[in-house]
Order: structure tokens, then C-alpha cells, then sequence
């Protein structure tokens, strides 16, 4: 296979690409109603470790119908970089992947969630000092909610890392 072809989307991409979302999207709306506790997180961290940088054709489709289901708002900006960053890390640290370092990934992101979205109301201020002080206060409002969402990613990593990476190991080669 030439160099070129390899970096062509097939087909069988494609329809991944909408499974993946598909997948993504009936967790995050079967657990809509549980503050903080979602499907996302792990989904994102599986799919960058079965599927490589395909999840970067993930990210932006999943943004897509998001907005398309809840509309545009400051949201949408804290989502194109938040999934991105965590598919990023994991792919980074994928040759150390276990149950462990996931759950552990996915626990610290949970923590960090609110810190890391605060950060397009650094600009919101009509200066400096007022952008961080809105970013800061923002952020700690939200630190309770942000550890429920650690933790829930915590239990929820420690819990289907296993028996989905059986499926995964499975599904990622196409048997």
C-alpha cells in the first residue's frame, strides 16, 4: 500500500467514524439525567487506544450532532479542545495503558474538567484581571461537580476497562 493510500479515509473508516459517535451518544443520552457521570470520557480514551488518531474524525462528528441536539453556546468552544487534549494524552501514554493508568487518566480529567473549561472565560473580562477572576470564580463554583465526575469516571474506567478491552481487541481488528 503507497504512502498516500494510507492516509485516505476508506470507507469501512467512514462507518466507524458513525459508530463510534453512535456509541458516544447513546451513553451520554442514556445517563443524561446522572449529574457528571457520563460515558464520554471512557469512550473517548477506548477509542483513541483501539483506533489511533481516527479518533480525531470522531471528535469533530461527535461535536457536530452535539450542537445539532443542544445548540451553540460557550460549551461548543470548551469542546473542541477538551476532547481533543484528552484523546491527545492518551494516545501519548497508550504503550503504558492499563486498567490502572486509564482509570487514572479518566479520574484526573474528571477533576480537571471544570479547571480546564474556565479557560474561554479568561476572555470574557473586559480585562485581564476581570477574564481570570470570572475564570477562577467559575471554576471553584463548580469544583463540587468536578469531583463527583472524577470519581464517577474513576468507577466507571476501573469498572468496563477489562471487559471492553476484550471487545475492543476483537472489534479493532475486524474479526
Amino acid at each position: 500500500m503507497t504512502e498516500k493510500r494510507k492516509n485516505k479515509l476508506t470507507a469501512r473508516d467512514i462507518a466507524l467514524v458513525g459508530v463510534m459517535v453512535a456509541v458516544i451518544e447513546a451513553c451520554k443520552f442514556a445517563l443524561l439525567e446522572i449529574p457528571n457521570v457520563e460515558l464520554t470520557t471512557f469512550w473517548i480514551i477506548m477509542f483513541s487506544l483501539y483506533f489511533g488518531k481516527r479518533i480525531f474524525f470522531v471528535i469533530p462528528v461527535f461535536i457536530a450532532v452535539e450542537v445539532a441536539v443542544f445548540g451553540i453556546d460557550l460549551w461548543v468552544i470548551m469542546y473542541i479542545y477538551v476532547w481533543p487534549l484528552l484523546a491527545l494524552v492518551t494516545l501519548l501514554l497508550s504503550k503504558r495503558m492499563d486498567a490502572i493508568v486509564a482509570a487514572a487518566i479518566s479520574a484526573v480529567f474528571g477533576l480537571l474538567f471544570g479547571a480546564i473549561c474556565a479557560v474561554p472565560y479568561l476572555f470574557l473580562g473586559t480585562d485581564v484581571k476581570s477574564g481570570l477572576s470570572t475564570a477562577i470564580s467559575w471554576w471553584i463554583a463548580g469544583i463540587p461537580w468536578d469531583i463527583a465526575h472524577g470519581i464517577a469516571n474513576l468507577v466507571i474506567m476501573l469498572v468496563l476497562y477489562r471487559p471492553v478491552t476484550k471487545v475492543m481487541t476483537l472489534v479493532s481488528k475486524g474479526k
